[in-house]
């Protein structure tokens, strides 16, 4: 006997202005059941969970929502919460200066007679924060956490609450693979306790290990819905390969593309040389967050640096960028052998760097203002006529970008909030390209990109390669490394363990190398 679905979506159409986001889509889910959403950037995913959870009320949209048997007609994100349906976003929604205890309670406070009781709070939040692998103290300040570990405290909030729907959207994107591992089988744990989830993921891999159930969706269309036994012996029929084909339409034969060489007269003549790096952590003056970190980067060369959570990857790359990051100590920055100031973010761009966040939506994008006003903003010197910006300019080069990136917007006068997260990833790159850097420092560039937008980001890194530019790439995704990069530095503890060449890599000799001590 079938188990009557847990919800049901029919015809859900959604429009903004100039854009049909959602056109009919349609989408079961059985109680217990772990259902991935899948598409490329830009295919409606977080739509239809923000049409699912609240986040854009009843009479926004068209279409039916039956929820436990019922309709459903949401007015917010509020009432979706009190059905039992909560949402954790692929943006962050934390309080930056709050502790982890009070943002994990914000709005749902543990209260004795309307006073917050602090010692259930407390007591509470460790007992939440055990659940999904955070070991700081509740009284921690999220801003000094990384974008990792904020992802989980966003878990950990949701599961603070009352449950029967959790909607996840992107929610490994930010974790390294012993994270991520952890949470797939927290999951699978929910699932097991009859709580019904809907994962949005770009990672395939993990969709095989913990779905029952695929949809697919593809320009605001559900393609096709798949049944995925998340056991050792699942369905053969229902590859990754199967996925992909879905997704973007066709096959993709290839997940990285033929690195093309460098070629001119300076190739592999040194771009980018780092001596003696150290930095300490921005409150805690005695933790040293990057130590005595040394690498270098030749013309046309990517190289990588990987890493676990914790490891300073992410430090080094904001630290080297105009000191973004903590309290520089010692070590000096040489590109194209000259030695320079990198002090401020002005300094580093004037020296030839370059630098993709890891996280656009705090410190890569200004989110109300246009595509076009983005991508000029860090070579407005080139836009300017007697100090006043040509727009007109402006406008010619972004649309260049639009066609070049592949950047799906109706126009280049569109907000760059309204965009998806792959196609604000491509914003992030066409502005640095456009400042035309010497030195290229990418902090996790395709972080919650599908793998057709990952391709395209792939072939701009080539591309940039090729034209005799340094490159060192970030990631936490070895695959990534090792389809892309010449050699990988390895980090642990703020300090390099080893350099291994491109032919040496593998991801048991990288993850050997991170899991090293750092001393």
């Amino acid at each position: 006997m079938s188990r009557p679905p847990v919800l049901q979506m029919r015809s859900i159409t959604k429009t903004f202005p100039g854009v049909k986001a959602l056109d009919g889509v349609e989408l079961t889910v059985l109680p217990g059941e772990v259902h991935a959403l899948c598409g490329e950037n830009g295919a409606g995913k977080s739509t239809l969970m923000k049409v699912l959870s609240g986040v854009h009320p009843h009479s926004s949209y068209e279409g039916e929502i039956l929820f436990e048997g019922s309709p459903l007609a949401l007015r917010d994100i509020r009432d979706g919460e009190r059905h039992g349906i909560v949402i954790i976003h692929q943006e962050l929604a934390l309080v930056p200066h709050l502790s982890i205890a009070e943002n994990l309670f914000l709005g749902n406070e543990r209260a004795r007679r309307g006073v917050v009781d602090w010692a259930a709070t407390m007591r509470e939040a460790s007992r939440l924060m055990r659940r999904v692998g955070l070991r700081e103290h509740p009284n921690t300040p999220v801003s000094e956490l990384g974008v990792g570990a904020q992802q989980l405290v966003e878990i950990a909030k949701a599961l603070a609450k009352e449950v029967k729907l959790l909607i996840l959207d992107e929610p490994t994107a930010a974790l390294n693979d012993a994270d991520s591992a952890a949470l797939l089988d927290l999951v699978l744990e929910l699932r097991a306790q009859g709580i019904a989830c809907v994962v949005i993921s770009h990672k395939l891999g993990e969709i095989r290990r913990v779905a029952d159930t695929v949809t697919v969706l593809r320009d605001g269309r559900t393609v096709e819905t798949l049944t995925v036994r998340a056991t050792p012996d699942a369905d053969p029929d229902v590859s990754e390969d199967r996925i992909i084909r879905g997704m973007v339409g066709r096959a993709l034969d290839r997940r990285f593309p033929e690195r093309t060489p460098y070629g001119g007269a300076d190739a592999g003549r040194e771009a980018l040389r780092v001596r003696g790096w150290t930095v300490r952590h921005p409150v805690d003056r005695r933790r040293t967050v990057v130590d005595d970190v040394s690498l270098t980067v030749g013309r046309g060369e990517i190289v990588g640096i990987a890493g676990l959570m914790g490891a300073g990857r992410t430090e080094l790359a904001m630290s080297l960028f105009g000191r973004s990051y903590g309290r520089y100590v010692a070590g000096t920055v040489a590109v194209d052998g000259r030695e320079a100031s990198t002090a401020t973010v002005p300094e580093a761009i004037a020296a030839g760097l370059a630098y993709v966040t890891e996280d656009r939506k705090r410190y890569g994008l200004n989110l109300v203002d246009t595509v076009h006003r983005n991508i000029s903003l860090a070579s407005l010197h080139r836009m300017t006529r007697r100090g006043t910006v040509d727009e007109h300019r402006e406008r010619r080069v972004a649309e260049d970008f639009r066609r070049s990136l592949n950047i799906k917007t109706p126009t280049v006068l569109e907000e760059v909030g309204r965009l998806s997260g792959g196609n604000q990833q491509k914003v992030v790159l066409g502005r640095w390209i456009h400042a035309d850097p010497k030195v290229l420092i990418l902090d996790e560039p395709t972080r919650g990109v599908d793998v057709g937008a990952k391709y395209e980001i792939y072939t701009v890194i080539d591309r940039l390669a090729a034209e005799g530019r340094a490159v060192l790439l970030v990631s936490s995704e070895l695959p990534e490394l090792l389809g892309m990069c010449d050699r990988i530095y390895t980090m642990a503890e703020g300090r390099l363990t080893a350099e291994v060449a491109r032919a040496d890599a593998t991801q048991e000799t990288l993850m050997r190398h991170m899991t090293l001590s750092g001393s």
